[in-house]
């Protein structure tokens, strides 16, 4: 037991320092943030490496953080300070104009959040419907309104499109489509789903680059309801001031990125495979060979690895102390009174049920924030059941004998609890923690999509890319971990039980096989 404490108390030490190395963010780091596609995921490198060469400050990258109201949460909260935006979106979604806006009716708007707008990049990613080719000209489609003629056709949409006040609800009612909310489909994933006739309609960006790659009819907006979206960059208003060489270097991107070498940018990554990091830096310095050797272990061991590690470790680390933290006094209450028994067990399963990415999403505008503190404190929550449910199951397997023995000699409730009831039950108590701890290597995963960090990033941006090797490149290490983590927990079982039990449980099997 003596061990137990020891090692519960050098970990809570470590996940203490941890907690501070993350909450104590220097004031002088410049944050960039972006959403969960490929072109945002180049723009935001694009941000931050000319940043970066001003030397003025620390820039850290908070990439695929998700949908717009995740950046905007973000954004006010002071977790990133600049991210690149759509003027349809802020004008529409942001600011819930029904009318165009232009910057500085915008910035007007956006002042009382403390944010702004500026640094039009120089080219226009607007949303449009897009269908098959051959289907199209079947169906004589040319237009949007000629949609509410079919019925029958299969809408695929992106879930951001679906929720958005500028995406499906207005477009339905702008042009009177009597068809149900349409099915909900990652952006990474819609072009294979549209190519293998599982969806006949679909949303796309103007700049995506699979629209060359796939026979596409884009639907002419022939009621107008697509405002432009012309890229900008969308910041907390004290950037300019706290970051002025920054500021100044961004303005280098004013007007610097046309569509076409948008459309470009995102082909290299969408088809050519190459990673946002690269796609950007080529564009800064104009390289031309941005493949080269690209395989399964350079992606894997990128520049990237060991951050990604230390996040996903810490990630892991710092929720199992604290759930062990809360689990085993929760399951010592539930062996000790019954009347709380089915309430805390009933408690942690169901919090089991709640999916992972939702629950990651319920937290955010709990905390006020995204990140390391809400992902820490679902993985949390999700690592009681295993470590609840050991620590009851362990003491209630105590032989009865033994219980009412140490009752009769007197011996008070703390002293039996620490001496010899939670002794005897370490060996449970080991195996509901490294339960836990495995568990919650694969659920860290999810974290990423909240800002995080850890290989889900890579996770994250295989989906938005179709990328198998990038999407391995985050699941394989993560697994790999989850071993790492199983494999410690065997080997450390034998310091931390009590030598009298593990010659306890060799005397019970050699008596079962001679028995038998």
């Amino acid at each position: 037991m003596r061990g137990l404490l020891r090692t519960m108390t050098l970990a809570l030490s470590v996940s203490l320092g941890l907690a501070g190395q993350v909450c104590a963010q220097p004031a002088s780091t410049l944050t960039v943030g972006s959403k969960r596609f490929t072109e945002s995921y180049i723009l935001g490198e694009l941000i931050a490496r000319v940043a970066t060469q001003t030397g003025e400050a620390k820039v850290e990258l908070r990439s695929g953080l998700g949908n717009t109201g995740v950046l905007i949460a973000a954004l006010k909260a002071g977790k990133i300070d600049i991210y690149p935006e759509y003027t349809g979106t802020i004008a529409r979604e942001i600011l819930q104009s029904p009318r165009a806006l232009d910057l500085k009716q915008m910035n007007v708007l956006l002042e009382p959040m403390g944010l702004a707008a500026s640094i039009a990049l120089g080219f226009n990613n607007t949303y449009a419907l897009a269908m098959r080719e051959e289907l199209a000209e079947q169906l004589s489609i040319r237009t949007i309104s000629d949609l509410k003629h079919h019925p029958q056709l299969r809408f695929g949409l992106t879930q951001e499109f679906i929720g958005r006040q500028d995406g499906w609800p207005g477009l339905k009612e702008r042009y009177a489509l009597s068809l149900a909310t349409p099915r909900g489909i990652d952006h990474g994933l819609i072009y294979e789903a549209i190519q293998a006739s599982q969806v006949d309609v679909m949303d796309a960006y103007t700049t995506d680059a699979m629209l060359k790659r796939y026979p596409l009819r884009l639907l002419v907006d022939d009621l107008d309801y697509f405002p432009a979206y012309d890229a900008v960059l969308l910041y907390r208003s004290d950037v300019p001031s706290r970051f002025p060489r920054i500021w100044g270097a961004l303005h280098s991107l004013q007007n610097a990125i046309s569509a076409p070498a948008m459309i470009t940018m995102n082909s290299q990554a969408e088809q050519g495979k190459v990673s946002f990091a690269q796609v950007a830096q080529d564009f800064l310095t104009e390289s031309k060979d941005p493949r080269a050797s690209r395989n399964f272990l350079n992606v894997m061991f990128g520049e990237d690895f060991w951050r990604l590690l230390g996040e996903h470790a810490r990630l892991v680390f710092m929720s199992l102390v604290l759930s062990v933290m809360m689990g085993v006094p929760l399951g010592v209450l539930c062996f000790e009174m019954p009347v709380v028994r089915q309430f805390v067990l009933g408690g942690v399963s169901v919090i089991n049920t709640i999916p992972s990415l939702a629950l990651f999403a319920l937290l955010i505008p709990l905390f006020g924030m995204i990140g390391t503190v809400p992902a820490i404190c679902a993985l949390v929550l999700y690592g009681l059941l295993p470590i609840v449910r050991n620590t009851y199951s362990g003491l209630s397997d105590i032989p009865a004998d033994i219980q009412e023995s140490t009752r009769m000699l007197g011996l008070g409730w703390a002293y039996r609890l620490l001496h010899i009831e939670l002794p005897m039950a370490t060996r449970s108590i080991l195996s509901g923690v490294k339960t836990s701890a495995v568990l919650n290597v694969g659920t860290a995963t999810i974290a990423a999509f909240i800002g995080a960090g850890g290989f889900g990033e890579r996770i994250a941006q295989g989906l938005a890319l179709n990328d198998n090797m990038m999407l391995l490149s985050g699941a394989i290490p993560a697994a790999l971990l989850a071993l790492f983590v199983h494999a410690i927990f065997e080997f450390y079982e034998k310091w931390l039980v009590p030598k009298g039990l593990r010659l306890a449980s060799r005397r019970l099997i050699s008596g079962v096989n001679a028995d038998g």
